[in-house]
């Protein structure tokens, strides 16, 4: 024993000694601690005491602290904690494309004093920016696009004296753009030392300030597009002479252009489409760096196209559709050989003189009184515009293996599993997308890029081009082949990633500004083939390793066997146990694969239900976001003590949620009945309700075939309880705000509270206390109490009517449906109905199958519940509606975006390239258990 005694504390003496030498600051091993707690998937490198010296991926140090934090693509689920600021060396942070990361940021990280750039780009991360981001003094970057922030654009961002790069891009932002005043309040404007203001894709409001831009400003690209902008376009703008980007594109701007836009000498890219701005033409004549103009969806008038849009020296692309532009267009002075692209469809143009010179681009004049002569129709330029052609980047003059396991095989010819993602341009400066060119520029310029940043990247390849209509951007997918191995390592994909997520990578110019978003990555390889250093390296981890693991064996036994007891308590433990301790409870619940919740994990798993993960609110109490140990995002469903039930009804419900599978149906976690507490625990639904999308809070467009969906969707669900539920379920509280939509923009109906089960069906109702929703009740049930299939039927019809109407049931004392019955004509094109439906739906054209579906909606509130159809019967004409619209609803992923385009009027292409409808018949994905 003794001499173990001297070998065990001469072991414990070479690992203090390692300790020593280059162990890190404790602040910040602590800090990382911190971190982890709230994350449940962390690198599985982190392990030991000393992130500097025992190769934690993601981390690089200096002087023992830990100066960068770069876990992109990570797989991270969880929250950032408070514990970021004990790193208060840290310059470098990104934790982007870790979708699992939700929460708000907290305001301790305005502690990081020395921190230069901070990316969380492609995160779930939400609630309100915090001020406290404007005390980092020394930020250049900061990207914080692409997640779920709203409220205001903090005024203290003013402070960021140093800022060079600003993204708060595709959020849910609100509020006026904050601007600097006489009291010493801080804004924008402030920030003379930024190049990029991206803010465009949020909700902002009110007028850009006239005060936002200076002649002392170096700004390069101002992007405040898809907002709710309103007022004119300050002059301004004019003064700050470094511009070659501005995007002030759909919004609601008005009034002219101002007369000294043409100042703006080094304006590459102009997009003022879809506003409502007005009079003559701006003159951009003499504006030589101009490729991209888009001044579309407006009311400008014109006797004539203006000689600029033909001549300027390196003018790609002019989109003046959608306008009042009437007499000719005029090419008989030849035009410049830059062109690509004119498009004046859909204006009053009258002539056209082609001139002698052969026209070598696209030239689109459908939709004007010159293309409705005989005969005019069989010109190329009277015809509507041809989709996008596709592109995948070519093999490199080799044969395509064969791949197995995931693989894809590179442009090389090398099966490897790629980090892969959606790169994005802004503001693209060309439209001649069959020039496979501009492609290749992309790829050798990104490829060239990561060899000078010495990363393990073999090739990279491009596909599927793809013009988002509701945005104006361009993306394309984007494949990273590692090189000497099949697959990346942590750092190889963080190295990468950091690239474009902090904008190192410089495209060229026709696609800049760009975004990048990477997709989570599930490959982790180790190090390259043939590198000796990297076996070394392996040799002194293996050593070192030992060595820690015998001092720390006896912690980790320790560890490991309280762990054990308690798992082994928990295993013990029946959650039911005390259910009839609660009077009246009954039998435990019988459960169809929900599980039970204690109050203590559910605490945990919400962060003691803070407020910032609160979702959802009402009469019943709140809804939280929590995060399950596996990284399973769920709503937790928290009952106030006056809207608690009985522990029969309480147990009832939950039996009836445990019993429901469907993919229109959202679904029962779990639930909480202890501590005086009654709590449920959903799937989490992450795009809101359809009250939500249809008042543009939730920023979801609703186009006409997204409606047609989410009905059909809804129907499904509500048609699945009324036939193939045993028993059957009647939901008796169908409306808009229990409709929710999910990543995919499924619909799913939400929120069993208020069920019955139809256990009589010779009699066919139940009798019961009248409860629902006023608006959406069906009368039939308020005067007998007689609860039938048919009253969700009801129910059903209001909410149809909603879809088309964009109108709350009830509003301003007008109860819907007498609404639609007092205009409706039948013999009238739309019913009759324009004063009443959804502008956004009918502002070009008549959208396919509406008067068919307020036929169907009006069927649905029959007073009598008899002369109204069963939700078999609505699911099957829904469906004929939208087969009718040009859509197939039994498709297994979006149509083209051709159909999409016709269906809507001409008005949208394809929004919906990741929706899912692998439905089959009325009941998909139907799961029926026996009760």
């Amino acid at each position: 024993m003794d001499q173990q005694h001297k070998v065990f504390l001469l072991l414990l003496l070479l690992f203090q000694v390692l300790l020593v030498s280059g162990q890190t600051a404790t602040q910040d091993v602590s800090g990382l601690v911190s971190l982890t707690q709230f994350w449940s998937n962390k690198p599985a490198t982190w392990v030991g005491t000393d992130p500097c010296g025992s190769g934690w991926e993601g981390i690089s140090c200096t002087n023992s602290r830990v100066t960068d934090l770069k876990l992109s693509s990570f797989n991270l689920v969880g929250q950032l904690s408070s514990g970021i600021q004990s790193l208060s060396e840290l310059v470098n942070l990104d934790l982007s494309s870790n979708t699992g990361l939700t929460g708000s940021i907290p305001k301790e990280i305005g502690s990081l004093k020395k921190l230069q750039s901070l990316a969380l780009v492609g995160c779930g991360f939400s609630g309100q920016i915090p001020d406290s981001l404007g005390s980092l003094n020394q930020l250049t970057f900061l990207a914080l696009n692409s997640n779920q922030f709203n409220g205001s654009i903090p005024p203290s961002l003013g402070n960021l004296t140093n800022i060079n790069w600003l993204d708060l891009t595709d959020n849910q932002l609100d509020g006026s753009i904050p601007v600097s005043d006489n009291q010493g309040g801080q804004g924008l404007d402030l920030l003379l030392k930024a190049q990029h203001f991206h803010l465009g894709n949020n909700k902002l409001s009110g007028p850009i300030p006239a005060k936002l831009f200076n002649s002392k400003m170096i700004l390069e690209h101002v992007l405040l597009d898809s907002n709710q902008l309103t007022g004119s376009i300050p002059s301004t703008v004019s003064l700050v002479s470094t511009l070659e980007v501005v995007r002030f594109d759909r919004n609601q701007l008005s009034g002219g252009v101002p007369s000294n836009f043409n100042n703006l000498g080094q304006l590459s890219e102009l997009y003022l489409s879809q506003n409502k701005l007005n009079g003559s033409l701006p003159d951009l004549t003499g504006m030589n760096r101009l490729t991209y103009v888009d001044l579309s969806n407006n009311s400008f008038n014109s006797s004539g196209i203006p000689s600029w849009a033909s001549n300027l020296a390196e003018l790609t692309t002019v989109i003046l559709a959608d306008n009042q532009l009437s007499g000719a267009l005029n090419l008989s002075n030849g035009y410049s050989n830059s062109l690509q692209l004119i498009n004046l469809e859909n204006n009053r143009i009258t002539d056209f003189n082609k001139g002698s010179k052969p026209i070598i681009f696209e030239l689109i004049l459908a939709g004007n009184k010159i293309c409705l002569e005989n005969g005019a129709s069989q010109n190329s330029y009277c015809q509507q515009p041809q989709a996008m052609p596709s592109y995948s980047t070519p093999l490199n003059n080799c044969s395509l293996p064969s791949c197995s396991s995931n693989q894809i095989s590179s442009p090389n010819c090398i099966c490897a599993y790629p980090y892969t993602g959606v790169l994005l341009s802004r503001a693209l400066s060309f439209s001649n997308f069959s020039n496979t060119s501009y492609y290749k520029d992309l790829e050798q310029t990104l490829l060239n890029t990561f060899r000078a940043q010495d990363l393990p990247v073999d090739s990279v390849s491009l596909s599927n081009p793809f013009k988002n209509s509701s945005t104006g951007y361009f993306q394309m997918d984007l494949n990273i082949f590692p090189s000497q191995t099949v697959s990346f390592n942590r750092t190889g994909v963080s190295g990468v990633a950091f690239v474009l997520s902090n904008q190192i990578y410089k495209p060229p110019e026709f696609f800049s500004p760009y975004s990048f978003t990477g997709n989570n990555y599930g490959y982790y390889g180790g190090e390259p083939k043939g590198s000796s250093s990297s076996h070394t390296g392996v040799i002194v981890g293996v050593v070192v390793a030992v060595l820690v693991f015998l001092v720390l064996a006896l912690l980790v036994g320790i560890y490991a066997l309280r762990q054990t007891r308690r798992a082994n308590r928990s295993a013990e433990f029946n959650p039911f146990a005390n259910w009839e301790l609660n009077k009246n409870s009954g039998t435990a619940p019988q459960l169809k694969g929900a599980r039970w919740f204690s109050f203590e994990d559910l605490k945990k798993y919400t962060n003691n239900f803070s407020e910032d993960n609160t979702i959802g609110s009402g009469g019943y109490g709140k809804v939280y976001r929590g995060v399950l140990p596996a990284g399973e995002l769920v709503a937790v469903k928290r009952a106030a003590k006056e809207s608690m039930q009985g522990a029969v009804e309480f147990k009832t419900e939950i039996e009836l949620l445990s019993r429901v599978h469907h993919k229109n149906l959202v679904s029962l976690v779990g639930f909480c009945f202890e501590k005086g507490e009654q709590m449920l625990v959903y799937e989490y639904i992450p795009n809101g309700d359809i009250m939500d999308s249809l008042s543009g809070k939730s920023g979801i467009w609703m186009d006409w075939i997204r409606r047609l969906k989410v009905a059909l969707g809804a129907a499904r669900g509500l048609a699945y309880l009324h036939e193939l539920a045993n028993p059957p379920i009647i939901h008796r509280d169908i409306k808009s705000s229990n409709i929710l939509l999910d990543d995919s923009l499924n619909a799913k109906v939400a929120d069993f509270g208020l069920s019955k089960l139809l256990v009589d069906s010779e009699r066919g109702h139940v009798t019961t206390q009248v409860k629902g929703t006023m608006g959406y009740l069906d009368p039939e049930y308020y005067m007998t109490q007689q609860l039938t299939e048919k009253s969700d039927v009801y129910s059903f019809g209001v909410l149809m009517l909603e879809l088309v109407t964009a109108r709350r049931p009830i509003e301003q004392g007008k109860y819907i449906v007498r609404e639609v019955m007092r205009v409706m004509d039948t013999s009238k094109d739309l019913y009759n109905l324009h004063s009443i439906l959804d502008p956004s739906i009918i502002k070009v054209t008549s959208p396919k199958g509406l008067e068919k579906f307020v036929g169907l909606a009006m069927r649905c509130v029959k007073e009598y519940g008899a002369d109204r159809p069963t939700m078999a019967e609505v699911v099957k004409e829904i469906e004929n509606i939208i087969g009718f619209a040009g859509i197939n609803p039994n498709a297994e992923s979006a149509t083209t975006s051709e159909t999409y385009e016709e269906a809507s009027g001409g008005n949208v292409k394809n929004p919906y390239g990741n929706e899912d409808f692998s439905y089959s018949g009325i009941f998909p994905s139907a799961k029926v258990e026996p009760q």
